[in-house]
């Protein structure tokens, strides 16, 4: 969500924006902190030069490395930002969006964060899911929604976990034991991270862990321009929580203990460093701060207070950015530097449980993800593996997907379906034959009546073409069954034709009649009387053949 300025308001894009409430508002908040920690460090001049091919060679690593340069952009405007949001159009879980008449969309819950969906797009026919960020672990959200992403005739799969060797639950100990040792020790604890999301579970993992570890003392601190809207939010979207949160909300208990370390004076937040927090600062703390990537936000400045001492530790709990790379401007460095990526995304054990619960025709997804990680390339099991293989794609393919619109779903009008009359010609099947005139409007199809012609006038006045109305010519009754041979030349003889020869063809039989000079050919599917100019006889014989068929 955080490229959606770029794309509505950069693009002349015209269209609507689907998504939950959730997702906007978190979404904005996010937008919101990267505008504000961008603009708070105004550049005096922009330079564009360096993105020329020839001189991007010759600079340091990782920016020769970058990829497509030339297409990078500024930051977004707040105005831009509002802008953005307003396209967009609200929806909840399993409410059905109808585009066009052509398809239906549905968000499901997809376990990752609150809000977050994977999407079904489906005719009435055909069936495509797409899960995208999706995770089976109890957190804070609402569950995955598995059930309804069966029968689908393609899943596209994207969004996977980005560190798939690492254990969330296992990440979450090391966090809490390395940031308790710290502070034991006279340090302080550094943790880089976004505004929402981990963020709300590391509180609550602090929560259970403060006291039996002693730390009661120890102050929090949450820094972001969006602290306060953040830890609010996540306490008012109870339809978007699991299930025990939500039956907190009913007791009435907040459904985080946020709220709780908050009204105890444990954790704290404020917009900046600046105003109260410099007054309320003491150490040893724990921060948890922004941006991520250690290039922006108020995490820079806690980087140089804090990394000329080997009592303090950076925890590092965000996957998005290599740590290495994050430090690298900072070295030497010699504050403790801790890994510890959370990431409730599938990963691969969890994606081939999936798919065999439910049990798409076809998985299409990333290229990355149908062979082993290029430095574990001798780990098979970190691969997407299923039958039939995953359909690949890379950056920007088109792909053309492996099943067709076969049939449309047509309504029939009251009035035209009072009117047909079914007659069964086999036990359980019942035809009935329809005239009527096809309505298409918005890919809806409607079956009308077909309109009564219209009694003449008694004047002369010449009617103009374009008031004819099609006539409907009465239908012949359509025929059925298949012609006994046997039986039939047995009638023929009954009716007084002798010197009858049969011969067997390709398609079926041809029966002569030599003394009349008349020749009748059945075939599966249709039945030809050839005699010579002589009308009598070709009704005789047509009379018996259709003794032997049904009509309707």
């Amino acid at each position: 969500m955080m490229a959606l300025p770029y794309i509505t308001e950069h693009t002349g894009f015209t269209g609507t924006v689907y998504a939950t409430e959730p997702t906007v508002q978190i979404g904005r908040l996010l937008m919101e902190e990267l505008v504000n920690f961008i603009e708070r460090v105004p550049k005096a001049q922009s330079a564009s030069l360096w993105k020329n091919k020839d001189i991007q060679r010759l600079l340091p690593s990782p920016l020769k490395d970058a990829v497509e340069v030339s297409t990078w952009r500024r930051c977004y405007t707040m105005q831009e930002v509002n802008s953005a949001l307003s396209k967009i159009q609200l929806v909840g879980y399993s409410q059905k969006i109808e585009l066009f008449g052509a398809v239906q969309v549905t968000p499901l819950s997809s376990g990752y964060a609150l809000g977050s969906s994977n999407w079904i797009i489906q005719s009435h026919y055909e069936k495509v899911s797409y899960v995208s960020g999706s995770s089976l672990l109890t957190t804070h959200p609402q569950p995955m929604d598995q059930a309804s992403l069966k029968n689908s005739d393609v899943l596209v799969l994207t969004g996977l976990t980005q560190i798939p060797t690492a254990n969330p639950d296992g990440m979450v100990g090391e966090f809490c034991s390395n940031l308790a040792l710290t502070v034991r020790n006279g340090g302080n604890v550094l943790v880089p991270c976004y505004p929402s999301g981990v963020i709300y579970d590391l509180l609550e993992c602090l929560y259970q862990y403060i006291d039996s570890a002693g730390l009661s003392n120890i102050p929090f601190y949450f820094i972001s321009p969006v602290a306060n809207s953040s830890l609010e939010f996540s306490q008012i979207f109870a339809e978007w929580l699991c299930h025990n949160k939500q039956t907190k909300v009913y007791l009435p208990e907040p459904p985080f203990p946020h709220a709780e370390l908050i009204q105890t004076n444990k954790l704290k937040h404020y917009p900046s460093l600046h105003g109260d927090f410099s007054s309320d600062f003491r150490q040893p703390c724990v921060v948890f701060t922004g941006h991520p990537s250690l290039r922006f936000g108020d995490v820079v400045h806690f980087m140089e207070l804090w990394g000329k001492s080997s009592l303090n530790t950076v925890i590092f709990t965000e996957p998005d950015f290599s740590y290495l790379e994050a430090l690298a401007p900072y070295q030497p460095l010699a504050m403790k530097c801790i890994y510890c990526p959370i990431d409730t995304r599938l990963n691969f054990i969890q994606v081939s449980k999936l798919l065999k619960e439910v049990q798409p025709l076809h998985v299409v997804c990333p290229e990355q993800y149908t062979q082993p990680p290029p430095a574990q390339s001798h780990r098979m099991d970190l691969m997407i593996d299923c039958q039939p293989p995953a359909m690949s794609y890379r950056r920007a393919e088109v792909l053309a997907l492996p099943f067709k619109r076969r049939y449309e779903k047509i309504e029939i009008m009251p009035e035209l379906a009072d009117s047909l009359v079914p007659m069964e010609i086999k036990p359980g099947i019942s035809l009935a034959t329809v005239s009527a005139v096809l309505h298409t409007k918005d890919n809806k199809h409607v079956l009308q009546p077909p309109p009564r012609p219209t009694q003449p006038t008694g004047g002369k006045k010449r009617k103009r073409a374009s008031d004819d109305i099609p006539d409907c010519k009465v239908l012949k009754p359509l025929l059925s069954g298949s012609i006994p041979v046997e039986q039939f030349v047995q009638a023929l003889e009954k009716h007084g034709f002798s010197d009858i020869k049969v011969e067997d063809t390709a398609k079926g039989h041809i029966v002569l009649l030599q003394e009349a000079e008349t020749l009748i050919q059945i075939e599966e599917d249709s039945t030809h009387i050839i005699c010579d100019n002589d009308e009598m006889l070709r009704v005789r014989l047509r009379d018996l053949v259709l003794k032997f068929l049904q009509k309707f």
